[in-house]
């Protein structure tokens, strides 16, 4: 199973400027991701920036490193761009890493890519966990995801699905954990053929309404395979108190 590992990288945010090249133990926060990723099976780990200053920072780690345009709308547009790059197409298998993820599992990254190769009917795969608390169920900023017998997402959403109609305000699942509400994590695999053609497909409303890009898969009536994980993913960074978390985890590791 061989797969490239791609990785956007956008130097603007408004909760945390300049978030690639955050400092984290000495080295920039998308090396970081990437020397992460480098621990997975994947044969290549390329980072798609959207500036110079991100190239140049993997360039100076022995990071593989390329511009890709600044204007895209999401990263998925990014990575189809970098697709093209590397001539990467048909079935070869990609995984998105997010940037900003520099406690990646190696382990989930190979697990995403398996559960795709192993699912020759998807376009895509991803992962969740099962939901450990109500409050996690309850939490729009949590997105849920549904799977069908076979593995297969039947929906996304930021509500809390499935809907125990009897017990909707308690944790029903409390007694079986094998029935638990699952967490969507926010890793994918992709055929590079389909992310290439995915910024073309028309957004879908559902997409609209719960501002959750992979609807629009769903909706054109692509495929999405589901690892479920035992071992939920370490901190993201988003805000700089996140940043400050992850500093301090890597400091006293």
């Amino acid at each position: 199973m061989g797969f490239t590992v791609l990785i956007p990288a956008r130097l603007a945010s408004s909760r945390l400027p300049n978030k690639p090249l955050a400092d984290i133990a000495g080295l920039p926060m998308v090396v970081r991701v990437a020397l992460q990723a480098r621990q997975s099976a994947a044969a290549r780990v390329v980072v798609a920036a959207d500036d110079a200053s991100i190239v140049q920072a993997c360039a100076a780690h022995g990071v593989e490193a390329l511009l890709t345009r600044t204007n895209h709308p999401s990263g998925s547009d990014r990575l189809a761009e970098a697709c093209a790059q590397l001539g990467l197409h048909g079935d070869d298998m990609v995984v998105n890493v997010q940037g900003d993820e520099p406690l990646i599992d190696p382990v989930l990254i190979d697990a995403v890519a398996q559960v795709l190769a192993c699912a020759p009917s998807a376009s895509m795969g991803t992962a969740a966990h099962r939901i450990a608390t109500l409050a996690d169920y309850l939490n729009p900023n949590v997105v849920k995801v549904v799977c069908n017998a076979q593995g297969l997402a039947h929906y996304f959403s930021r509500a809390p699905i499935p809907f125990n109609r009897d017990h909707a305000d308690t944790q029903w699942w409390s007694e079986n954990s094998d029935h638990a509400p699952l967490r969507h994590v926010g890793i994918y695999a992709y055929k590079a053929g389909f992310l290439c053609s995915f910024p073309q497909l028309t957004p879908a409303p559902t997409e609209q309404l719960e501002s959750l890009e992979q609807l629009r898969a769903l909706w054109h009536g692509h495929q999405i395979a589901v690892h479920i994980t035992q071992n939920p993913p370490g901190t993201g960074v988003d805000t700089p108190e996140d940043l400050e978390r992850v500093r301090a985890l890597l400091r006293h590791a």
